[in-house]
């Protein structure tokens, strides 16, 4: 996974992906996806991102799952 726009720095944010060196973590943009809010709404929570780094937040998550990285959860 090679995503220019999400960093990882181990001492910001505890080592937690990012985007684009920003203080917001990706697990925090896909949670707000997951709940509901769309690109505008994130945008506006966030004024420093733009809507393609949280489609690139996205992406980072999908490969991390086809990667095994983040093993889906067992369904209930």
């Amino acid at each position: 996974m090679n995503s220019p726009s999400i960093t990882v720095h181990p001492g910001q944010m505890g080592g937690a992906p990012s985007t684009r060196g920003l203080r917001i973590p990706v697990a925090t943009v896909a949670a707000m996806v997951a709940d509901g809010l769309t690109l505008d709404e994130i945008v506006e929570a966030y004024p420093d991102l733009e809507r393609e780094d949280i489609r690139e937040a996205l992406r980072h998550v999908a490969e991390s799952v086809r990667e095994g990285e983040l093993p889906p959860r067992d369904a209930p």
